[in-house]
Parts: structure tokens; C-alpha cells; sequence
């Protein structure tokens, strides 16, 4: 089997807390592509990337990926943030292992596809379709992905590109793990760690709102930050700043992360 990767999109920063990124879906890693300068001075940086056929259950994803985390932590502050699926697979790392980090950040996450059976449906189709009409396929998905009058033409074009990166089989089997995905609440409430959900209002894929809702009533330390205007892959859009977004929700270790930075200190976010 393929081994996780995980990349250094910025230059390491062994002095400052890690920030590790689960992707979704496409599992490349390269989405956080534009919160990375607000990001970098800040933070050590990794992002987790999956092979394009990868076909790991849940449990191997969770426990291969605590494997790459445990040399690197070495007792500094470690922020996880999961994205759709990667946040998905953060609840899952989180609750097999509740020390496995210290803050704990999820995107719309893709345990909400349990509101939307039609997808499910739909995931039994895939895996019959060829890599190239899927390929195709991705970019009738924009619209749902995300808020395209929202998000510059080359992040667009990086979705695009990080869509087609994995292959039809390995879309089915990641929506069937989707489909399958379950932590009970006793799980859940084990993650003891202060947890922060952002949440699309406009989110046209999943309902992601309604889910985050939920997960806060399961998660004994948890509190969603709404984006009003925003859709699934918020990330990728150019008025919102994960590092605001932080501050405002008093999410950052002040001491070791804003330092003399007064700026930091009165940043408001607007989406």
C-alpha cells in the first residue's frame, strides 16, 4: 500500500506550533494554497496528502496518519484541521487518540452526507465511470463546490486540477467511506480539545451548517463560526483569511503565535 505523504508547502519552523491540513476529497493536499502567506510566519506547516487510488478504511486512514504526526510533534502545540473529508478523518483521529492535538479546526465537514441521500446514490455510479469522464464530470460539480463568483479563476482552476487528481475508484471509495462514517457520541465526547467549526452558509454540496449544530452538541468544547456568503470550499475564496478567523474566535495562542504583532491583535474578519 501507497504510504501517506506529508508535504512542507512553506519553510519549516521547528520553533513554532505545527498546523497540519486534511484535505478533502481530492486528497492533494494543495488547497490550502491560499492561506498559506497569512499562515507561514505563524506556523509549521504540513499537509497531508493521499495517494490519487488510495482505498484505506477509516481506521487505517486514522492510524497511518497519527503514525506521520507522532515524530513531529515533540511536544509542541499542534493545530489539526480537517477539511469535508479531511474533517471527516480528524474526528476520527481525534476520538481514536483525544490527545492527538491541541486545537482542533473542521471546514464543513463531510459527515453532513448523511443528510444528502441522493449523493449516495450517486457514489455507486462512480466507480463505473472512466477516470476521464469523471474527469469531466468534476467540472459540472463547480457550482455545488464552491461560490465561484467568490474565488479568483486560478484557485478555481486549482480545484479543477486537485478534483481530477484522484481517481473515479478512489472518489467512490472515499464516498462510501463517507456514506459509512459513524463516531458514536461517547466517542465524541472524548475530544476534549477546544474545537472550532466553520460552517457555509451557502454550502449548495452538503448541509454543513445543520451539521456543525449538531457536532457542537456533541462535542463537549465546540462553537461553529458561521461564513454567511460562502460556499463548500470556502477555503479557496478570496475574502476569507483562516488566520482572522482564528483570532476573532480567540482560537490562537497569543504568546507563542502573535508575539509583537499588534495587528493580530485587533483583526476582525469579514466574509
Amino acid at each position: 500500500m501507497t504510504p501517506l505523504t506529508l508535504l512542507t508547502p512553506t519553510t519549516p519552523q521547528p520553533h513554532r506550533p505545527l498546523f497540519v491540513y486534511l484535505p478533502g476529497m481530492d486528497g492533494s493536499g494543495y488547497l490550502l494554497r491560499s492561506q498559506l502567506p497569512r499562515l507561514a510566519p505563524h506556523f509549521d506547516i504540513r499537509c497531508l496528502q493521499l495517494p490519487p487510488d488510495d482505498l484505506r478504511t477509516w481506521d487505517d486512514l486514522a492510524q497511518d496518519a497519527l503514525a506521520l504526526l507522532h515524530p513531529l510533534r515533540q511536544g509542541r502545540t499542534l493545530y489539526l484541521f480537517g477539511e469535508s473529508f479531511g474533517g471527516c478523518l480528524a474526528l476520527m483521529m481525534a476520538s481514536q487518540q483525544p490527545d492527538c492535538c491541541d486545537r482542533l479546526i473542521l471546514s464543513n465537514p463531510a459527515s453532513a452526507l448523511k443528510r444528502r441521500p441522493l449523493l449516495f446514490w450517486g457514489s455507486h455510479l462512480v466507480q463505473w465511470m472512466p477516470d476521464a469522464l469523471s474527469a469531466l464530470s468534476a467540472l459540472g460539480l463547480l457550482p455545488f463546490l464552491a461560490a465561484l463568483d467568490r474565488i479568483p479563476s486560478e484557485n478555481r482552476q486549482a480545484l479543477l486540477d486537485a478534483m481530477r487528481h484522484v481517481s473515479s475508484s478512489a472518489i467512490a471509495w472515499r464516498i462510501g467511506l463517507l456514506r459509512d462514517f459513524l463516531i458514536p457520541e461517547m466517542q465524541l465526547a472524548r475530544i476534549q480539545q477546544p474545537t472550532l467549526i466553520l460552517a457555509s452558509v451557502l454550502d449548495h454540496l452538503l448541509p454543513s451548517l445543520s451539521e456543525a449544530q449538531d457536532l457542537i452538541q456533541a462535542l463537549p468544547n465546540a462553537k461553529i463560526h458561521r461564513l454567511p456568503r460562502s460556499g463548500h470550499a470556502c477555503l479557496l475564496e478570496k475574502d476569507t483569511n483562516l488566520l482572522d478567523i482564528l483570532q476573532s474566535e480567540d482560537f490562537l495562542s497569543q504568546k507563542k503565535l502573535i508575539g509583537n504583532n499588534p495587528s493580530l491583535l485587533t483583526s476582525t474578519h469579514q466574509n
